[in-house]
């Protein structure tokens, strides 16, 4: 038997991050617990968990340090407040029955400590740490977190430390902003000025890449900051090395031709999948989108039904082929973005059919009022999806 807990606590730099696996002593725990208490490297000693010196906690725990000990300071901040902190939760869970007494001589923990180099606070250090283990010890016990926890918020979450957020498009619709217009610096002021939503995707368009390059996806993403962005490469060929070039300047999704050939569409999505972006595919001039979709042996997140600039005078867009292609593929997570003459008059009649991204380009971006253009979208799609979420940690 064995337990997993984890556990993130307090602010730089007397963090505390507590990683812990509690076992039985005949088990596979006992014997990691064993062979790491008598291992002595250099900066790694690991060291009992006591109340006070002489007074060791139970059920046993051995404190093994993640950061390098270079010196006597560091040796103190882990043999001293680091140490009381974890020996005092473990002793602490016991008595409020976290823990159950009749295990005290069967199990034992494995807790991996950090202690910051530039942490000064002793009574930082120990609260911090003291915290941190008794939530990972609780989280432990009660097999934290579940799945419907990790589901709910894997798209949601941002890590303190990393500091930025990975967005993925998991509850549309949303709305793509075509940055279509090939100078670098006026795009970038138009990002400055649409408002601040997570239901905002940018897009780097065909002119603009083809006048900067794929590099211009990171001089956006210096702009846009926690956005989603997708390089509309309008991929025809060669579908893995142009998702590859996209995926290294930080694309989160790339575009390929619904003309392009099954072969290069299959190799395309294959790469797609592989490096965890997401497949576009965008439908332009496609006599027949679903029969494309059908050949293909793995469907792409995306797919656009697109009117080209030069043909939005002359055609309609077919609000039909979305329910069509979502009966279709039903059991399929694919999303459905609609691009060619999309205005705020009919956004209600896009959305009711059932498009779950609408893609805008000179709308907004020609727009003498960028703010207020979006945000003629914006309030027809909806509110930030995390606009009244309540932390409940």
């Amino acid at each position: 038997m064995y337990l997993i807990g984890e556990a993130l606590v307090g602010k730089e730099p007397e963090i505390a991050h507590v990683d812990l696996v509690i076992g039985t002593k005949d088990g596979p725990v006992g014997q990691a617990f064993a062979n790491n208490i008598g291992n002595y490297s250099a900066g790694h000693t690991p060291l009992l968990a006591v109340v006070r010196p002489n007074l060791a906690a139970k059920p046993y725990t051995l404190v093994i340090p993640k950061v390098t000990v270079q010196d006597i300071s560091d040796a103190a901040k882990i043999f001293g407040p680091a140490q009381a902190g974890v020996g005092k939760a473990v002793v602490d869970a016991v008595e409020e029955g976290v823990i159950p007494k009749d295990v005290l001589d069967d199990w034992v923990i494995l807790c991996s400590v950090f202690v910051h180099p530039d942490a000064k606070d002793y009574r930082k250090i120990y609260q911090y740490n003291y915290g941190a283990t008794k939530l990972a010890i609780k989280r432990a016990l009660t097999k934290y977190p579940s799945l419907e926890k990790i589901m709910f918020d894997k798209d949601r979450a941002t890590h303190p430390i990393m500091g930025f957020r990975i967005p993925r498009l998991w509850m549309p619709p949303y709305l793509q902003i075509a940055l279509d217009i090939p100078d670098l610096e006026r795009t970038k002021r138009i990002i400055t000025e649409v408002p601040k939503s997570d239901r905002v995707i940018f897009e780097a368009g065909t002119p603009l890449i083809k006048k900067y390059g794929a590099s211009v996806i990171q001089e956006l993403r210096d702009v846009a900051k926690n956005v989603f962005i997708v390089a509309d490469l309008k991929t025809l060929d060669v579908g893995q090395v142009e998702v590859d070039l996209a995926f290294d300047e930080t694309a989160d999704a790339v575009v390929a031709s619904g003309l392009a050939s099954l072969q290069t569409l299959d190799n395309f999505i294959y790469e797609t999948k592989r490096l965890g972006i997401y497949a576009y595919v965008d439908m332009m001039d496609v006599s027949s989108p679903v029969k494309v979709l059908e050949s293909l042996k793995e469907l792409p997140d995306v797919i656009i039904l697109h009117r080209g600039i030069d043909a939005e005078r002359g055609s309609k867009t077919r609000w039909d082929l979305i329910k069509e292609i979502k009966t279709k593929f039903k059991d399929a997570k694919l999303l459905v973005a609609v691009a060619g003459g999309i205005e705020p008059s009919n956004v209600t009649n896009a959305l009711k059919a059932g498009a779950d991204i609408l893609i805008v380009g000179r709308y907004i971006t020609q727009s003498k009022d960028i703010e207020h253009s979006a945000e003629e979208f914006l309030t027809q799609i909806g509110l930030d999806m995390d606009l009244f979420r309540i932390h409940t940690e």
